[in-house]
């Protein structure tokens, strides 16, 4: 069984709360927020993903999923700190050493908050091999981060096994979630390979049944 975290990256405004009520009581274990600067990508998402924050805390009590994809983490994490939300992840690309890491790692850490490290699709896995102790997931971009709906890059599975054989065989207990692309096939194929959290943005809200996409998901 993989656990589900729903992407609200292309959610309507308009219709937003409504869409955030009928994916929750589909059942989903996550929201995803994907935060965007407009430096590290290309769009600048970061006061509506704060709203979106807002709107999910007020009418939900599903954990909230933070992904930073934003050139400057330290600018945003006291606002999703305040917020309370349960995880909050930023990418290793966006950090000068491991040095810098590891201080937001801790920051985030010591406010009861969980912390992941994400790494682009030409980021090698071996890269993260001596933070992994100190972190609670790894996200795997299986697409260019940035943009919703695009296809799943096959050779994220390759990463996948090969981080998950590295935590196997140095006792590491961390998660492994991957975003980009998710359906009933590829998310198959990440759980096979060990990714046990699945991000999905447009499979799960183009649905006609949000329940069915999520059992989908979980099902693998």
């Amino acid at each position: 069984m993989s656990e589900v975290s729903v992407s609200v990256l292309d959610v309507d405004e308009e219709n937003a709360v409504n869409v955030f009520y009928n994916v929750e009581t589909a059942k989903i274990d996550y929201f995803h927020i994907d935060v965007m600067d407009g430096e590290f990508v290309e769009k600048n998402n970061v006061l509506q993903m704060r709203d979106y924050t807002l709107k999910i805390k007020n009418i939900s009590m599903t954990p909230i999923d933070v992904h930073l994809m934003v050139k400057n983490p330290r600018e945003h994490i006291d606002y999703f700190i305040d917020q309370g939300v349960d995880r909050i992840t930023f990418h290793y690309e966006v950090c000068k050493d491991n040095n810098e890491i590891l201080s937001l790692v801790k920051e985030i850490i010591e406010n009861g908050i969980k912390v992941g490290i994400a790494i682009n699709p030409d980021t090698p896995v071996k890269k993260i091999y001596e933070i992994l102790p100190y972190i609670h997931m790894v996200l795997v971009m299986s697409v260019v981060p940035g943009k919703g709906g695009q296809k799943f890059i096959e050779n994220t599975v390759d990463k996948i096994e090969e981080l998950k054989k590295y935590c196997l065989d140095n006792d590491l207990d961390i998660d492994i979630e991957v975003d980009g692309g998710i359906n009933e096939v590829t998310g198959q194929q990440s759980a096979d390979a060990g990714a046990n959290i699945l991000v999905s943005g447009n499979y799960v809200l183009k649905a006609d049944d949000y329940k069915e996409a999520i059992n989908n998901l979980k099902n693998t």
